[in-house]
């Protein structure tokens, strides 16, 4: 859907208009595209903390020139600071130091991302109070931040420095572009041996709600890296299915995961069609919209059964005997900002994506024994067919209300998936990131 003010404030008349009304003026976002580098100029590093080394190492993967100490009129694609080694709230002053002299030279469509130590693992109150003190200094920055611009924190725990990489690279490149104002835990984890060109290959994905919008994005971005992508869908979207099948090299599966019998079906499919599976994307999802008042006991139920309670009665079956999921499995669940700030006449929609992020956080744990991962991304307002029949006032202020100060796009939820289901990503458990621009509604 073409966003027709960001395309007049791209213009001289636009451009002068706005700055003089001091209205929005979106820019549009650097993407990843396929072959391009990750970065496109150099990146400042600062801090001096226990992970200086692992940062060194993924930028010099990735062929990107390091910086330690701020150049006169260079423009930099990232700033980096480590700040594992802040132990109280005195040595904060380090990170106002190195951020006040450099945030002016943050590039168009440029990165900053903070590292830290998770402050739950702390046994020293004032570590632990100047380690939760960096998610109000990254959040501040990212709403300061201008010309597509973001900024991330990232708690890495004991152990889990040598996962670092697969993080940094997506927070880095234009497959965050519409991620801003995060917190990502990185746990202890052996991270295998892994081909950024291609990390997902040779396994098999299931995505659900494949057959447009999202779904149909997600199947594209995991075939991209390697993935043999079952799309999944209803029998009544057949027809949609099979063509984003077809397109990414793919298969479909129909099937009303709201079934008894559904997980059961799930499981036989993939033992006897690929011998197992590898991730898996809870992407299908429905609307029932009402005021609470007004709403049926129909509509409340369906809402909660399709996006809910089969994502629960599946990931049951993949986390318990029998399952069809490999080692080092993948389980991705789709949430929404619905789910955090909540939104008027979606009472049963924001209830089943809050009990999505419920459902994520509460089996990370069993998650692990297993050797598996299970992660969630909440979007906010993503530019779809569904988004397009807002009405126009609604629409505007679901795109302008947040940091970009414009829509994400499909490809935006997709990207933050396929991190997720990296190989490399197995530090990352148990985490709920919002795909939504730095809303401003929500935490």
């Amino acid at each position: 859907m073409t966003d027709r003010y960001q395309q007049f404030t791209q213009s001289s008349l636009g451009r002068q208009l706005t700055k003089r009304l001091g209205l929005p003026q979106p820019t549009p976002l650097r993407r990843y595209q396929p072959g391009e580098p990750l970065l496109t100029g150099p990146v400042l590093i600062g801090g001096n903390g226990k992970l200086c080394d692992a940062i060194g190492n993924t930028l010099r993967e990735i062929g990107a020139a390091a910086h330690k100490d701020p150049a006169t009129g260079e423009r930099y694609a990232a700033l980096v600071f480590d700040a594992t080694g802040i132990e109280n709230s005195e040595q904060l002053r380090s990170l106002y130091d190195f951020f006040s002299a450099s945030i002016k030279q943050v590039d168009r469509c440029g990165r900053v991302i903070v590292l830290g130590t998770q402050p739950e693992s702390l046994s020293d109150p004032r570590a632990a109070t100047a380690q939760r003190a960096l998610e109000g200094f990254t959040r501040t920055a990212g709403k300061e931040l201008k010309r597509g611009a973001t900024s991330q924190l990232v708690y890495v725990a004991d152990g889990g420095e040598g996962a670092l990489g697969s993080t940094l690279r997506f927070l880095l490149s234009g497959k965050s572009a519409y991620v801003s104002g995060q917190v990502i835990r990185i746990g202890a984890a052996k991270v295998p041996a892994t081909d950024w060109e291609k990390p997902l290959a040779d396994k098999v994905a299931l995505v659900t709600g494949a057959s447009r919008g999202i779904g149909a994005s997600i199947a594209e971005t995991l075939a991209r890296d390697g993935a043999h992508v079952v799309c999944l869908d209803v029998p009544a979207q057949g027809g949609e299915l099979a063509e984003v099948a077809n397109r990414v090299g793919g298969s479909t599966l129909q099937l009303d995961i709201t079934a008894e019998d559904a997980p059961a079906k799930l499981a036989e499919h993939f033992d006897e069609r690929h011998g197992g599976l590898d991730i898996v994307v809870h992407n299908a999802g429905i609307t029932r919209d009402k005021t609470i008042g007004r709403m049926t006991a129909a509509q409340w139920e369906s809402v909660i059964a399709v996006n809910l309670s089969s994502q629960e009665r599946i990931n049951a079956k993949l986390l318990g005997e029998g399952s069809p999921l490999n080692e080092g499995g993948r389980i991705v669940c789709v949430s929404s900002m619905s789910g955090i700030a909540g939104n008027v006449g979606q009472g049963n929609y924001a209830t089943s994506k809050a009990g999505v992020i419920g459902h994520v956080q509460s089996h990370a744990p069993l998650a692990a024994e297993k050797g598996a991962t299970i992660n969630a991304v909440a979007p906010g307002f993503i530019e779809t067919k569904m988004t397009a029949t807002i009405p126009l006032f609604v629409r505007e202020a679901g795109r302008r209300m947040n940091s970009m100060s414009q829509g994400g796009l499909p490809v935006d939820v997709a990207e933050t998936i396929a991190w997720y289901a990296n190989p490399a990503s197995s530090g990352v458990n148990g985490n709920v990131v919002r795909v939504c621009g730095q809303s401003l509604l929500g935490a």
